[in-house]
């Protein structure tokens, strides 16, 4: 179930993507980018500070 979730929101995210102008589609990615290495680099320095 949860692959069959996975597989609508990427086509959803997709269809969207295939919509939009090049600069909008190349400013969400580098957002969307940039959220996820703060949100490592965030989880990589709790994970050190635990052990």
């Amino acid at each position: 179930m949860f692959l069959l979730a996975v597989i609508a929101v990427m086509g959803v995210l997709l269809g969207a993507a295939g919509h939009t102008t090049l600069p909008v589609f190349l400013a969400a990615a580098a957002a969307i980018t940039g959220w996820l290495l703060l949100f490592g680099a965030r989880e990589g320095l709790a994970r050190l500070r635990r052990h």
